[in-house]
């Protein structure tokens, strides 16, 4: 792993590697960022990479990225932040999603823009460089190279004994008595517990709702940024409810066992004033189950803050909501 503060500098692995798995990810269906959020990614990885890891900073970004100025403050305009965690969040969704494999694990850890670089083989890799070791014995005390009757091979001269060369006489026969004594039991198991039926799979028993991307009207990027945000929040806070399954936009509901449920929603920000409507439609009939509208002004609040509090409560709401609890699954 590299420090935050350093960037690639201590990454192992070459850039062109690094740069492949960039591609990778932003060419990948499965990591939800708009294109702004591509651009943030792929700059701040090609500034580590380029040994300017350590001047990442929400100015430079800012400018590079999102078109600033020199005049800009970042206590006034947190795109950066606002941008970064959004990216913090796809990334974490990319590899829990379809990139757990890859050789390469790009994170933006919290605290600073300069990402990290992990590569999955580093244990193997260590534990393979030290195996031999476990060959390389110590000569006896008093051994000297050349001293007569101590050569290998030569009359006089005994082995040391070696954990491997008791563990053949003594584990097989034990590996065997093992599957002697379970295949005794196993049957007097089965006359003497009572029969129980399977229970379902418990995935086929939850309830699956698709969170399709929210559409900002009045045309604003402010509003475009926020309804991608509070989408990207509550698939993230959706996903730790135990009775929910979240699917990913655009999945068909004939792919699926049990309820399904589509939750869709609009924003509109007035001036300082953000006005979300939600609502949640039955994918078997179409029937809206459950809707709602939430104000909040922007005013002196951080964007993450208001998103995060508002997908909170939207995932409340929804979670002890009866009509979805009861629903049946579409036939």
């Amino acid at each position: 792993m590299v420090p935050e503060e350093g960037g690639a500098s201590e990454a192992r692995q070459e850039p062109e590697i690094i740069r492949a798995q960039l591609d990778r990810i932003l060419t990948s269906a499965e990591f939800l960022a708009p294109e702004r959020g591509r651009r943030f990614l792929q700059y701040i990885v090609e500034e580590t990479l380029d040994g300017r890891g350590e001047q990442l900073k929400a100015s430079t970004i800012a400018q590079a990225v999102f078109g600033r100025d020199a005049s800009f403050d970042a206590q006034n305009d947190p795109v950066v932040r606002i941008e970064a965690g959004r990216i913090r969040r796809a990334l974490e969704r990319y590899y829990l999603v379809c990139g757990s494999s890859d050789p390469i694990e790009i994170t933006i850890p919290k605290g600073g823009y300069a990402p990290h670089f992990s590569n999955g083989d580093d244990r193997s890799n260590v534990e393979v460089a030290a195996a031999p070791n476990h060959e390389n014995k110590q000569p006896p005390p008093g051994h000297q190279q050349g001293q007569p009757g101590h050569e290998r091979g030569q009359p006089g001269h005994e082995r040391p004994m070696r954990y491997r060369d008791l563990l053949l006489p003594i584990g097989i026969p034990a590996l065997f008595g093992a599957v002697a004594v379970l295949a005794l039991i196993r049957p007097l198991e089965s006359y003497l517990s009572p029969s129980e039926t399977p229970a379902p799979a418990t995935s086929t028993s939850k309830t699956r709702i698709v969170v399709e991307p929210f559409v900002a009207l009045g045309g604003t990027a402010r509003g475009a940024d926020l309804a991608k945000g509070l989408a990207d929040q509550l698939i993230e806070k959706l996903m730790k409810v135990n009775s929910l399954v979240v699917l990913a936009p655009g999945r068909s509901g004939a792919e699926t066992v049990g309820s399904l449920f589509n939750l869709q929603g609009s924003t509109l920000v007035e001036g300082t004033v953000l006005h979300l409507h939600v609502r949640l439609i039955n994918g078997a009939d179409g029937t809206v189950v459950w809707a709602n509208q939430y104000d909040r002004d922007l005013r002196d609040q951080a964007i993450l803050d208001v998103e995060d509090d508002i997908a909170a409560q939207i995932t409340r709401e929804i979670s002890t909501n009866r009509k979805l609890n009861s629903a049946s699954p579409p036939p």
